[in-house]
């Protein structure tokens, strides 16, 4: 079935209607794909950080790396875990060397947590792995192709229709 009429126009009715559900079908494919090397990029950037920790460990340090110290709970719910297991994943941390934690000023009850130097090298050399695994990929692109990627990946990402 072709795509454009004989005047080299897009294609009218249902035609239209097939082709476009057939390029939306595509995209879901390729960003199924890229949803899945992104977690499979990230158990490996997690055993980089450290073998012997749960990703959700890294995934911890790489937000505080991101947004700076913080109490438990509010890290817990940044992260979207609960508190118990966030609470035994800053135990290893803690054990570990990468994360230290100091009596909160505002509520002496309470602690801030912040990422240790040891604990910033190991996310640094963590996510410059997952650096080096993407931008090869776009290595050989033009700097415009760059710009339109990333600039459709925004409107998608965002939700923004207008673009």
């Amino acid at each position: 079935m072709s795509t454009t009429s004989s005047d080299g126009a897009a294609p009218t009715g249902g035609s239209s209607d097939s082709v476009r559900r057939e390029r939306e079908l595509a995209l879901g494919v390729e960003l199924n794909a890229l949803l899945s090397a992104s977690r499979a990029l990230t158990e490996r950037s997690a055993a980089a950080f450290h073998p012997g920790l749960q990703p959700a460990a890294f995934h911890l340090a790489r937000w505080l790396y991101a947004y700076g110290p913080a109490n438990p709970s509010t890290l817990a719910e940044a992260v979207a875990m609960d508190r118990s297991s966030t609470s035994n994943l800053i135990g290893r941390l803690k054990q570990l060397g990468f994360v230290t934690s100091e009596p909160d000023p505002a509520d002496r009850r309470g602690v801030i947590l912040s990422l240790t130097s040891s604990g910033v090298a190991r996310v640094v050399e963590a996510l410059d792995l997952r650096g080096s695994t993407f931008f090869s990929r776009t290595q050989s692109w033009s700097v415009e192709e760059l710009e339109q990627f990333t600039a459709l990946l925004h409107r998608f990402n965002t939700g923004n229709p207008a673009g």
